[in-house]
């Protein structure tokens, strides 16, 4: 750690929610046991996970993308892992920018581990994410709870993801562990899951796990998984229609809009809230979360 504090905002969309660390030039280390230290409810800030706010010219993982996006959404797990991609960090992200000054409203790019994401930012109300395209690889996928199994759909949203149609959301258990998934093979790194339940015509409801840190309020990435696998379950593809479909998820957290267009794109729309900041305590900085 190359500094005894440093300054934090704290945000949430649809209560999926985030320590946010502006860091411009890269010039903070964060390894995992601080980041796992930051998100603790109990001894940190407490969050899902950690947005880390950097240039994307000033991150060797991100400088290839700098062209097209100048900031890179460096964005940890709450348990100090690294993932590809968060739906509603990127929109939590998006309104960090908008606040501190960096952009204005309207169109702006976002370079993550999964890609450049093309966001919309309304003035005071929601965000919409282009979250790319979905891939749906082969194989048959099941997941578990307790005795019960089901079968999954594998998706693909720029980070991996498991969609089981349950019954009820109580199938899915307390969820306090990864639900066991068969084949091993199929994720080699681990997997979102999400439970899914019909609440009515294009309008579905999940919870999830996801992978890193367990069940949260809200899952973006999830809930674009979900509203595909909904789409093909029901029969329908805007590819072969010519036609988009939007679907309604409802989360824990709140609700997210869907939309899945002709050519594949996808587009995530919800809240995004910035909280509150402050500074970490240098002591319990320097002594408890960077020991």
């Amino acid at each position: 750690m190359t500094q005894t504090s440093l300054s934090f905002l704290k945000g949430h969309g649809t209560e999926n929610d985030f320590v946010i660390v502006p860091d411009p030039d890269n010039a903070i280390e964060l390894p995992a046991t601080a980041v796992a230290k930051l998100c603790d409810r109990r001894a940190g800030i407490g969050a899902d996970g950690v947005l880390h706010v950097v240039r994307s010219a000033a991150h060797p993982e991100a400088r290839a993308m700098a062209g097209e996006a100048e900031w890179f959404m460096d964005y940890r797990n709450s348990d100090g892992s690294i993932a590809e991609m968060c739906g509603n960090g990127v929109r939590v992200f998006a309104r960090y920018l908008q606040y501190a000054g960096h952009v204005e409203p309207g169109d702006l790019a976002i370079a993550t581990r999964g890609g450049v994401k093309r966001v919309h930012l309304d003035k005071s109300g929601d965000v919409t994410v282009s979250m790319g395209r979905a891939e749906f690889p082969e194989g048959e996928v099941t997941v578990s709870v307790g005795a019960r199994s089901w079968p999954a759909r594998n998706v693909n949203m720029g980070n991996p993801h498991a969609v089981a149609f349950v019954d009820s959301l109580d199938d899915a258990g307390t969820l306090y562990d990864p639900p066991p998934y068969s084949p091993a093979s199929a994720y080699p790194t681990g997997v979102n899951v999400e439970f899914v339940v019909d609440r009515g015509p294009r309008h579905v409801a999940m919870r999830v796990h996801e992978r890193g840190s367990g069940e949260t309020r809200s899952c973006g990435t999830g809930a674009c998984a979900v509203a595909v696998a909904a789409i093909r379950r029901d029969g329908a593809d805007p590819a072969v229609t010519g036609e988009p479909v939007t679907y309604t998820v409802d989360v824990p957290g709140g609700t997210l809009v869907i939309t899945e267009h002709p050519d594949g794109r996808i587009d995530m729309t919800g809240p995004a809230v910035i909280v509150g900041s402050g500074a970490f305590d240098p002591s319990w900085l320097t002594e408890t979360a960077f020991a």
